[in-house]
């Protein structure tokens, strides 16, 4: 085990005034907390919080974040408190530590919400400070790095989450070797076969081409040293699991990978870069295709190198990556590299530690993690995380020349969203390069978006299932359940202004706002929804409203007074409800004021109809359905009889058909047709041929001349349904064709 002096001499090293006082006090206090506890392998578990920090030693972190790593399993693990770390070491680091602590006792219903739940606390943390990042993922790589000793059950998990969620975020923070290695050792669990497998050919393959690797490099440096440019050659392989996902994403075998060796050319600068890649392309034919630039355009995690692919010497497929040397510890390091946090002299924050300009890659994480933490359940937050951290991207830009980074096979709906949430919700369209596209069109590299947008526009919820970016995800969901919502809210004003109404009252929404205490909603709009969904009664709000209101209603008769008291509500019904369609109505049968217009499943509200359909043209009235919005009955459906002594759930309904939009509406009919060969398919016959479509059939009952089917069909009004039952009627291989009423 390290010790004390050693930890600050490997500081020293890079860092000549390091805090040595901070070190010491940070070691002791951790090494007494941590006591005599001991890890999985029998260590000292005082050699974890250890090993974090000299991890973070390798990448020359400043002393208060080895600090914070040899605190950071303290206040989970120990008897050491937030308020104790304040008072010893500061709140900045009490924040820092706190931010590192896994929540306990979560009052959650699966594993996977409460692994969301600490992934939301650490990125919340991370997002405040870069630090936290930094001392998790060293954390995590020690782990890993240990996880023979864990239990072989809990072995795979922590691979799968290191895999899923640690190993791309260290790729997103430019972090490549973190990446790799965290990559690497949980392959190693995932599918230990294939692991074995892969690294087996990889070294059958490094020693058959070691003398060709070799040759390639002498003649790079050969070439560089032609042109005077100063460069470092060093050949790589590609590592076991960038392998593997290569060949199972292209179906390739080993033989047709092209690129398990390259090589990365180091230079001094810029210019040099572009040097090198003359000389290289003047010398060896360039494979197409094959060539990116992100010195010119630098991905999001601030990566920068020139990659192509030459047919070099011996005829060899070479993969090169040209860099500076700044460029190369940016690769390796990533956000590490950038001394945010590293005293050189600049502006310092409160506890005297350099600020330096936010990295793109931070930058982009703080923005991820603000959208991500709008998500409304922990599942959709760990959903969206994945797919945000494990994509390859794609560089679009808008019309003004704005660059906007994606994951590879996004839309130009995650392109609208990720210019903003308000221009996703009304995009109608896009122009993909000039040209109009279909908005599941998959983007490519270098596409210029324009969306076309449409104020009128509310996104369908059937977007979900094409968006890849978690944002976009997340607004769909967003916006669909605001429609919905609003939708309910819409019908409860409507269901309210009527029992207010018929209690000889006046509604008013501000006369919601002193009982919304009473009512246990938290506003105005929430308590029109919940009435709109049949989860409060309407008689609930009158009551709470006005305390010394009265339910006059009966409710309980005797059998002969229910059926009286249903006959008057159903004639009054009649007057009340019965409203004609459009299509069928004159002049003089105008609509109710008040009513609730009907335009179908697909209209505005959340409708639906009975089992036997309503089609324009029958009278009508809806039932309120607790959690489903309003079934429509035509008024003669028996069914209605099950409502008699529940008035406030009918609501006042209008046909409101618009003829620009053809909508066909349900309606089932009783057909008894002989029982003969051809029978079943005369009577299709007759129903396409009047513009008709039949939806579901059913046998009911077959005789030895006779077979009565139930058949649920789709009609354009009351008028169309009749000249289709006549039309039955008169076929020769019907019997009888009559409309079903419940």
């Amino acid at each position: 085990m390290m010790r004390q002096y050693e930890l600050v001499e490997r500081v020293q090293r890079y860092k000549p005034d390091v805090n040595e006082a901070l070190l010491n006090k940070a070691y002791v206090y951790a090494m007494q907390k941590h006591g005599h506890q001991k890890r999985a392998s029998g260590d000292p578990y005082f050699s974890h919080p250890l090993e974090v920090a000299a991890i973070l030693t390798e990448m020359h972190m400043d002393e208060a974040t080895i600090a914070v790593a040899l605190l950071h399993d303290t206040i989970e693990d120990t008897t050491a408190t937030r308020a104790e770390i304040d008072e010893l070491f500061g709140p900045e680091m009490g924040k820092l530590v706190e931010g590192l602590t896994k929540l306990k006792k979560l009052d959650l219903v699966s594993k996977k919400a409460e692994q969301a739940e600490n992934l939301r606390k650490l990125l919340l943390a991370i997002s405040e400070d870069v630090r936290v990042l930094l001392v998790k993922l060293a954390d995590r790589l020690h782990n890993m790095r240990t996880l023979d000793h864990v239990p072989e059950a809990k072995r795979l998990r922590i691979a799968e989450e290191t895999m899923d969620i640690y190993a791309p975020l260290a790729g997103r923070m430019g972090m490549q070797g973190m990446r790799e290695e965290l990559e690497e050792i949980a392959f190693r669990y995932i599918n230990p076969e294939a692991y074995r497998a892969v690294t087996a050919r990889l070294a059958e393959i490094f020693e058959r081409n070691k003398d060709v690797l070799s040759e390639i490099e002498k003649a790079l440096s050969g070439l560089f040293e032609k042109h005077a440019i100063r460069a470092g050659v060093k050949s790589r392989q590609k590592k076991p699991w960038s392998v593997f996902r290569k060949m199972e994403a292209k179906a390739l075998s080993f033989e047709q990978l092209s690129d398990i060796f390259g090589f990365r050319v180091v230079v001094d600068t810029v210019e040099d870069c572009y040097r090198a890649l003359g000389a290289i392309h003047t010398t060896w034919s360039m494979v197409p295709g094959r060539f990116k630039d992100y010195i010119s355009t630098p991905k999001q995690n601030d990566y920068r190198s020139i990659h192509t692919t030459i047919v070099g010497p011996s005829r060899q497929r070479v993969e090169l990556q040209i860099r500076t040397r700044e460029m190369n510890k940016i690769a390796e390091y990533g956000v590490a590299a950038h001394s945010i946090y590293k005293d050189n002299g600049g502006k310092t924050n409160g506890a005297g530690h350099a600020i330096s300009k936010e990295t793109n890659a931070y930058a982009w994480l703080r923005r991820t993690i603000e959208q991500l933490a709008e998500g409304d359940n922990p599942e959709d937050f760990l959903e969206n995380t994945k797919l945000e951290l494990f994509q390859d991207q794609v560089f679009c830009f808008t019309p003004k020349g704005m660059l906007i980074a994606l994951p590879r096979g996004a839309t130009p709906i995650d392109f609208a969203y990720a210019v903003h949430t308000d221009v996703g919700d009304t995009c109608v369209g896009a122009k993909v390069n000039g040209r109009i596209m279909p908005l599941m069109t998959e983007l490519k590299n270098g596409d210029e978006v324009e969306i076309i947008r449409s104020k009128a526009q509310v996104p369908p919820a059937a977007w979900e299932s094409v968006v890849v970016t978690g944002k976009a995800r997340a607004a769909i969901r967003r916006a669909t359940k605001n429609a919905i919502r609003k939708q309910y809210s819409g019908l409860g004003a409507r269901i309210l202004e009527r029992a207010f109404e018929r209690a000889g009252k006046t509604f008013t929404k501000e006369s919601l706002k002193p009982v919304l205490h009473r009512l246990a909603r938290k506003d105005i709009e929430d308590v029109l929804a919940s009435v709109g969904r049949g989860e409060l009664a309407s008689t609930d709000v009158m009551k709470a409203v006005y305390p010394d209101y009265k339910d006059e209603r009966v409710t309980s008769a005797a059998p002969k007074q229910r059926e009286e008291g249903w006959s008057k509500i159903r004639n009054a019904a009649g007057m009340l409800f019965q409203i004609p369609g459009r299509a069928a109505r004159k002049d003089k049968d105008q609509p109710r004021d008040g009513a609730v217009p009907i335009r179908g499943v697909r209209g505005d509200l959340p409708v639906r109809f009975a089992p036997e359909g309503a089609v324009p043209g029958d009278r009508i009235v809806g039932i309120v359905q607790p959690g489903t919005g309003i079934t429509i009955y035509p008024i003669q459906s028996p069914a209605l009889q099950a409502f008699d002594d529940q008035p406030e759930r009918w609501i006042d309904v209008r046909w409101d058909i618009d003829e620009r939009t053809k909508e066909r509406f349900p309606a089932r009919v009783s057909v008894t047709a002989i029982n003969a060969p051809g029978s079943l398919a005369d009577i299709a016959q007759v129903v396409a041929a009047n513009d008709a479509n039949i939806h579901t059939l059913s046998m009911v009952r077959t005789a030895p001349d006779f077979t009565e089917m139930l058949i649920d069909l789709e009609v354009w009004d009351l008028k169309h349904l009749n000249r289709l039952l006549s039309q039955l009627k008169d076929n020769s291989s019907v019997s009888d064709a009559r409309r079903v009423n419940g």
